[in-house]
């Protein structure tokens, strides 16, 4: 756990901050284009997207107005969630399969590359989605040792919260429901009473409500329930690519060839400086520049050496790969989702538990050589993940985060805060919400124009001349390499053909000198040749 936090603070201030990191922003900062419910004269932000929550924005509100707005403000409450996840994991494992399994388990957990990553930089977002559902779980199992109604109760409530941060969570929850009732009926039924049901549904809908209340009121006015209507889509084409990316996620290699640049993307790599990042390119010389860490082949392992567990424990195995199973089954066949790091690693820690449980089972059998084979199992689990870690962490000095990770946002969040502009607009996806949380929403964007559409309405086409017409306009893009969306072509190409032509304010570059951004406004060309 506390590798965990320590490596989490070496990475955190390396990277730029990438859009959907600071997507919760637009619940807190100008311009507000979220789902608020009106209370008065106050706006209560309740939804960000039909399946994405304001439960973040809520808890990091207070931490802006008393921290400010800055890398450690944004990502250390990220990283502490990931940490204490590891923690509530360590004790629901002891507490159902001894500490063993739990120190195991936890062990695995905090020396996992992909989780690292995913809970400090928080771009799913997933930091809450685990602490939220592993808090779940705690509790409902000291309500089913304990007998306890508050735990019930807040095992559901907490359910209910991931449900409403991230509709996604769906996933997960369904998962559990259904290797609940597959295996452990017979508990299950033991401890169902009329109140115990009205306390679980209450609590669930209670956690659940600015999301049952947004499509309550989107029913009201449209007929439809758009969590539903807008995310319930199936498609099969994509299955064998989410399964490469559900391995490449165990193995450790999901994200080192997407998050950062490799060195035949960079002319000018930094060499390393001081004692953290030369020990870094010497252990990752030493260890070969290890990218694979041993879990996919610990978890199929653990599997196999599953029928050597016995009545409780194996009912644990089970129960979490029927979650697993349940869970990624639907990331399979739902469209445009389950393909991404971000989503596969909503699965964990249940991984690292069937491989903890397995393993500690397993190591019983042995006898007196049960506790120093398992050790020694769990030690190159833990160097394996470690050096990945190690070598995510040398790519990333060496030469910098890729496009949606850029360091160069932070040179233009400055450059637009010297160079106010009355009306700013961004021409391509990962730059305005960045730019709207590091500068606390006091940039002047302007409404979203309607450059990019296959055909331009006469409205569209007004619109757009008195953009560009407009001196007071400024104009942010990436430079043609770093596009996305490849805009800014058919804006410029737009303004010619209305006799307008493109005047450079700056170019922005990374921390390697790469042009990343690029910031202009428009001139009438007779304005130009006067000139």
């Amino acid at each position: 756990m506390i590798f965990l936090f320590l490596a989490g603070l070496a990475f955190l201030p390396h990277l730029g901050v990438e859009n959907d990191e600071a997507l919760f922003g637009i619940a807190i900062f100008k311009p507000l284009t979220c789902y608020a419910l009106q209370i008065g004269h106050v706006q209560v932000p309740l939804m960000i997207m039909s399946y994405l929550g304001t439960l973040k924005a809520w808890i990091y509100r207070p931490i802006f107005n008393v921290f400010g707005v800055g890398v450690l403000a944004l990502r250390v409450p990220a990283l502490l969630a990931g940490t204490a996840s590891v923690w509530l994991f360590f004790l629901l494992l002891r507490r159902v399969a001894g500490e063993r399994a739990a120190l195991i388990g936890s062990s695995l957990l905090a020396v996992d590359s992909e989780y690292l990553l995913t809970v400090c930089f928080d771009w799913g977002p997933v930091a809450l989605q685990h602490l939220l559902l592993i808090g779940g779980m705690l509790l409902l199992t000291e309500f089913y040792q304990r007998r306890g109604s508050l735990a019930l109760a807040g095992g559901f409530f907490l359910f209910g919260l991931a449900l409403w941060d991230k509709a996604l969570a769906v996933w997960m929850l369904s998962g559990i429901g259904v290797a609940a009732m597959v295996c452990c009926p017979r508990q299950i039924l033991a401890v169902v009473t009329r109140r115990r049901v009205v306390i679980c549904v209450l609590a669930f809908a209670l956690g659940a409500s600015p999301l049952i209340v947004y499509n309550a009121d989107s029913y009201h006015a449209t007929g439809q329930l758009p969590t539903f209507a807008g995310n319930v889509r199936w498609d099969t084409r994509d299955i064998p690519n989410k399964l490469r990316i559900l391995a490449s996620t165990a193995r450790g290699q999901g994200l080192i060839n997407w998050m950062f640049y490799q060195d035949w993307q960079t002319l000018k790599p930094h060499a390393p400086q001081g004692v953290w990042e030369n020990a870094s390119a010497r252990i990752s010389a030493l260890a070969g520049r290890s990218r694979q860490q041993l879990l996919l082949y610990a978890f199929l392992l653990a599997v196999l050496l599953a029928p050597l567990a016995r009545g409780d424990a194996l009912r644990i195995i089970l129960f979490a790969i029927v979650t697993l199973a349940v869970a990624w089954c639907q990331m399979a066949v739902t469209a445009n989702a389950g393909g991404s790091v971000h989503h596969v690693i909503l699965l964990w820690p249940l991984p690292q538990a069937v491989v903890a449980v397995s393993f500690a089972a397993a190591s019983r059998r042995l006898g007196r050589a049960g506790i120093p084979a398992v050790a020694a199992a769990t030690m190159a689990m833990v160097v394996s993940g470690a050096l990945v870690i190690n070598e995510h962490y040398f790519v990333m000095v060496r030469n910098g985060g890729a496009p949606m990770w850029t360091d160069a946002i932070f040179k233009l969040s400055r450059y637009l805060k010297s160079a106010p502009s009355r009306n700013l607009y961004c021409l391509d996806w990962g730059i305005v919400d960045s730019l709207r949380v590091l500068n606390r929403g006091a940039l002047a964007f302007s409404g979203v124009d309607p450059i990019g559409k296959p055909n331009l309405s006469p409205a569209d086409r007004a619109l757009v001349k008195s953009m560009i017409s407009d001196p007071r306009s400024t104009f942010v893009a990436h430079t043609a390499p770093f596009e996305f969306f490849h805009r800014n072509g058919e804006l410029l190409e737009f303004a010619a053909q209305s006799g307008y032509e493109r005047h450079m304010t700056t170019v922005i570059p990374d921390g390697w000198g790469r042009p990343v951004y690029e910031v202009y406004h428009f001139v009438a060309k007779e304005s130009a040749v006067a000139r």
